[in-house]
């Protein structure tokens, strides 16, 4: 049986580990790395609730009010369900105890999400293949992917030590 404590266990997981990948993705622009602009995730949200999945280019789609909002918190909501997808897949005792290994594996198998869902659907093709740079773009998304993954094991670790310390007897 699931309890609310582990319930707020993984959703303080999968903010965590999704601000990590964000520190990431801030270091890497820095570096002059595109990265995705989460207003388009947004609009792309947004143009589901009003029945439609695919565009030729999100880009160019109409905007929607309150886009980058929709794609900040889609952003987040996905980092907290693949947070419970690995303790699903894991156990709750995983989250007492954290390992690297499911974290980072994990972390790296949610870039089928962006690949072949998210970027057909945007207009970008399966893996990126409607882009000048199909196989870069690939890896980027694999190793931001596979950052979210580190971010979950470090997110879970740091969790796991305060809930055991908001436990211990004084």
């Amino acid at each position: 049986m699931t309890s609310l404590q582990d319930i707020f266990q993984v959703i303080l997981i999968g903010i965590g580990a999704t601000a990590f990948m964000d520190l990431w993705l801030m270091l890497v622009k820095r570096m002059g790395v595109p990265t995705l602009n989460f207003a388009l995730l947004g609009r792309w949200v947004g143009h589901l609730f009003q029945g439609r999945f695919a565009h030729p280019s999100i880009s160019k789609a109409e905007p929607i009010q309150h886009e980058a909002a929709w794609g900040w918190i889609t952003h987040y909501a996905t980092g907290m369900a693949f947070a419970a997808l690995l303790v699903i897949v894991q156990g709750a005792g995983w989250a007492a105890h954290p390992t690297p290994g499911p974290a980072i594996a994990v972390g790296a198998c949610t870039v089928i999400a962006p690949l072949f869902v998210m970027q057909p659907a945007m207009g970008a093709g399966f893996a990126s293949s409607r882009t000048p740079t199909p196989l870069k773009n690939c890896l980027r998304s694999l190793v931001n992917h596979t950052v979210f993954g580190l971010g979950l094991y470090l997110s879970a670790t740091v969790i796991a030590a305060l809930f055991a310390a908001m436990v211990r007897p004084a």
